[in-house]
């Protein structure tokens, strides 16, 4: 996982989750990111549908007090759901639990209704689809985060920035080194990917110099032009390192998926 760390996020959920449905969820989600950035739709609605399973099991553990790494998704929610019986629920205010609810039905029902085995021979998966999908688990996602995050809430808010960027297959660790596997990148669109990598801690000169196989005059020249009053996609921040403004995020998403992707 790029960006934040996987095992920062897992750490900062569990307790009070339990830590192998906080990493089963994570996975999860990168899953469905690195799906939607390859235009593989199908495998986007069943990944939802597990995805739903997941957090739909979380939440019933918060509110019940009981692991069960098995429980259905229904069983969870009709639990979760519940306001007549003499169940105990412990996720308070109420309003956040059936908000996710039912989110998390409309998820599950992409997955039963319209993927898997009950498809119609004539749908066929869409990029509408996948959008409103991921867009639903990048909510529910931020909502998990938001409700259990147990450090410091600015911490949790830009873990939360940071896990709804998608991931950046093209990038790879070595044994702590940072590679980008792709040979037709221009200089600038290299540090582009490279500080999207970063998040918004980003990279100083010296750590760009390291990942981006470039010269040293090519790579400041880039960065000059990146920083420069006409562009205003990169901001050299006073810590001295340097990352992506939002006109550069918006480069990223709308200019340059395709090259996030492994040749």
């Amino acid at each position: 996982m790029s960006l934040v760390e996987k095992k920062a996020v897992v750490d900062g959920l569990s307790p009070p989750l339990d830590r192998f449905l906080a990493t089963q969820l994570l996975d999860e989600f990168v899953s469905m990111e690195r799906r939607f950035i390859q235009r593989d739709w199908e495998p986007t609605e069943l990944d939802g549908g597990q995805f739903a399973e997941i957090l739909a099991r979380i939440l019933f553990h918060q509110d019940s007090g009981k692991v069960d790494l098995k429980k259905g998704f229904n069983d969870c929610m009709l639990y979760i759901e519940d306001e007549e019986s003499r169940n105990t629920h412990a996720l308070q205010p109420r309003q956040h639990a059936m908000h996710v609810s039912k989110v998390l039905r409309t998820i599950y029902k992409f997955r039963s209704q319209r993927g898997a085995v009950h498809i119609s021979p004539t749908y066929k998966p869409t990029h509408m689809d996948s959008k409103y999908l991921i867009e639903a688990v990048r909510w529910s996602l931020n909502e998990a985060v938001r409700l259990f995050w147990q450090r410091d809430q600015e911490e949790a808010a830009k873990a939360i920035r940071e896990i709804l960027q998608f991931d950046v297959p093209c990038i790879g660790t070595f044994e702590g080194a940072i590679v980008v596997q792709r040979t037709d990148l221009t200089a600038e669109e290299e540090i582009l990917v490279l500080l999207h990598y970063a998040g918004e801690l980003g990279f100083s000169r010296k750590e760009l110099g390291q990942h981006c196989m470039r010269s040293a005059p090519a790579i400041t020249i880039a960065l000059q032009d990146l920083v420069s009053p006409s562009c205003r996609e990169v901001v050299l921040l006073p810590c001295k390192n340097y990352r992506l403004t939002d006109l550069g995020s918006r480069r990223i998403r709308e200019g340059l998926v395709e090259k996030l992707l492994l040749e």
